[in-house]
């Protein structure tokens, strides 16, 4: 099977089996994604949609965040882990939202790009969820199943999977059927568990599955 093929017959599965799949970060506005996709490095979406609510209490909005004191934000974000870096970068991410920005989230990738702390994954989230433009977020989850799955062959740098998956995922599919790999590898396909692959959906197109099976027969 071609990889175009499968990769839309895995979009197709993925959508009957999540089909309300979206981002498991809690926000209201494009500045509070951006704060929590931070958050959220080796750190879970839940404790991040705890934390957050303690932030966004006392800084409601960019300027008030702007305006805070790193060590205070810092004090505030201790719990997700790396509060002193994670402190540092939304601090200088909301101060040049505001300088430069006239305190609003740009809606230009290589813009987001430039803010401290925006990485491609988070630029693709905000682009994908907040913007409903083509975006492909190569997150742990989607890294891991992708080559399993066979969409790509042993890459596991998120900038070239993501650059392998533009070429085969249709534009306006990227932003959920990267969602819907989040469901299926927590669900499912997990990383810290062994895969439940009688329980899939793709077990009979996964690559995964094929060469276990031919070992298994070996």
């Amino acid at each position: 099977m071609e990889k175009k093929e499968l990769a839309l017959k895995i979009i197709d599965r993925l959508k009957k089996e999540y089909p309300d799949a979206g981002c498991t970060l809690d926000y209201n506005d494009a500045w509070k994604l951006l704060v929590s996709v931070r958050l959220a490095a080796q750190c879970t979406d839940e404790r991040v949609n705890v934390v957050v609510k303690d932030l966004y209490a006392k800084y409601p909005d960019i300027d008030a965040l702007a305006e805070a004191d790193v060590n205070d934000i810092e004090a505030i974000v201790r719990p997700c882990g790396l509060g002193k870096s994670k402190a540092r970068d939304i601090s200088a991410c909301m101060k040049m939202l505001r300088d430069e920005y006239g305190s609003k989230v740009p809606d230009d990738f290589n813009a987001l790009l430039k803010l401290p702390g925006v990485g491609r994954k988070s630029a693709n989230l905000i682009m994908g969820d907040v913007f409903q433009k083509p975006a492909i977020v190569t997150d742990t989850h989607c890294i891991r199943l992708v080559n399993r799955m066979g969409l790509v062959d042993g890459i596991k740098d998120p900038k070239k999977v993501e650059m392998e998956l533009w070429k085969l995922i249709p534009p306006e599919e990227g932003s959920d059927f990267c969602h819907r790999l989040v469901y299926h590898g927590r669900a499912v396909c997990s990383a810290r568990t062994k895969p439940r692959c009688d329980q899939c959906c793709l077990c009979d197109i996964c690559a995964k599955v094929g060469v276990d099976s031919k070992r298994t027969a070996g």
